[in-house]
């Protein structure tokens, strides 16, 4: 059956809308992402792996696309050495949302959306200038605007201040464009100490349309945070609409930098992946908080997103996604007798997975250093990271 067509807003008002998954690890792990700055590059140099992935979530149920501009400002791409910068701002978010429109034009049946995105800056780690962060923001807006993004998506910021900042370009830039906005901070506070709550209301009140969280916490404390935020709006008399993008893993042991304080991060996250049922699940139990935008971050692969579409087909007109699993019906076929009996979506969703790992611990300790922006060994540069720096880290990693 079809899905909804229409606005996003609109699509938000009928229904859930699922949005795509991550882009920088799945493209990191097939060789086109460096790991470490995490630029979008690839968008240029390797333009077919980006599309690759943009088709896999259109075909998984995707209906917001997003372009791949994460960490695209200026700043970010030449940012430590970071070699990103020679291809330019203009050309990299240009390219991006060339790619995502040429795929979502053929292979969404006039049924997708593109957006446009923004995320923190090094820039405001290092200045907390509001002025400086949004003439890095400005730079990236010229290009959504002229593409005709149909919506912007401001995510992965741990300061609710510079979200803020983010909200009020765009809406100076880009008057009348839907605006989705959600921080990579867990269900208690920002990295400031701003409560979670309190953070999904301030965002309404700069102008957001949608708020919420994604990244560096995985789907079910994601949950929990974001329904502080709507709580927290409701109570204050205001209306939004909440949107979800956690990451493809477990974190129950994460502190408040997410999994990127985990000593796990960013090469032996895999034993934390979650699986499709866990996706089918978070699906289902994001949906009945109230939460209408549903995706992924870090980790979520397509066929995570196509466990999402599945788990939401009757809330989206009996739509499902190409080769969906029926509650796993197809192994039936299989050649055996052992394997068909697991032909059950109870099976799936009762099983307590293993990790094959004997010695393997439940829980990890983070590295809890408890920095940010402002001290000295967060501030960013064009300049490679030096050897004095890296001895820096240690040391305070030694006295803390």
């Amino acid at each position: 059956m079809p899905r909804v067509k229409g606005t996003f807003l609109e699509k938000l008002d009928q229904g859930p809308v699922i949005c795509d998954g991550g882009f920088v690890f799945a493209l990191e792990k097939r060789g086109y992402v460096t790991a470490g700055p995490w630029t979008p590059e690839a968008v240029i140099e390797h333009p077919e792996a980006v599309k690759q992935i943009h088709r896999e979530f259109v075909r998984a149920g995707s209906d917001v696309n997003q372009a791949f501009t994460f960490y695209a400002s200026e700043d970010k791409l030449n940012n430590r050495g970071n070699k990103a910068g020679r291809h330019g701002v203009y050309s990299i978010n240009k390219a991006a949302c060339e790619v995502v429109r040429e795929v979502v034009d053929q292979d969404s049946d006039g049924y997708g959306l593109v957006a446009g995105g923004l995320s923190q800056t090094p820039t405001y780690l290092t200045t907390i200038d509001k002025e400086k962060v949004k003439e890095e923001v400005k730079k990236q807006l010229v290009v959504f605007k002229e593409q005709k993004v149909d919506l912007m998506i401001c995510e992965y910021y741990e300061h609710v201040e510079e979200c803020e900042w983010h909200i009020e370009a765009v809406k100076e830039f880009m008057p009348g464009v839907p605006i989705c906005a959600s921080m990579a901070i867990n269900e208690f506070t920002d990295v400031a100490g701003v409560e979670t709550g309190e953070c999904g209301l301030r965002l309404v009140k700069a102008g957001a349309d949608v708020v919420g969280i994604n990244c560096h916490f995985g789907p079910f404390r994601c949950i929990e945070g974001v329904k502080k935020m709507k709580a927290a709006v409701e109570a204050a008399g205001l209306k939004a609409h909440y949107m979800i993008q956690p990451l493809g893993y477990h974190t129950p042991d994460a502190g408040v930098q997410g999994f990127i304080d985990l000593p796990e991060f960013p090469f032996g996250l895999e034993p934390r992946l979650i699986t499709r049922w866990d996706a089918a699940r978070y699906a289902r139990e994001s949906w009945e908080a109230g939460i209408r935008f549903i995706g992924g971050c870090c980790g979520f692969e397509p066929y995570h997103i196509r466990a999402v579409s599945e788990e939401l087909s009757k809330e989206r007109s009996g739509y499902l996604p190409a080769n969906s699993l029926h509650g796993a019906k197809c192994l039936e076929i299989h050649t055996k007798p052992w394997v068909r009996d697991r032909a059950s979506q109870k099976y799936w969703t009762s099983l307590n997975p293993s990790t094959g790992r004997p010695f393997s611990a439940a829980f990890s300790k983070p590295a809890s250093w408890g920095i940010s922006a402002g001290h000295e060994l967060v501030k960013q540069h064009t300049s490679a990271t030096t050897e004095k720096e890296l001895e820096a880290g240690r040391q305070f990693k030694e006295n803390k």
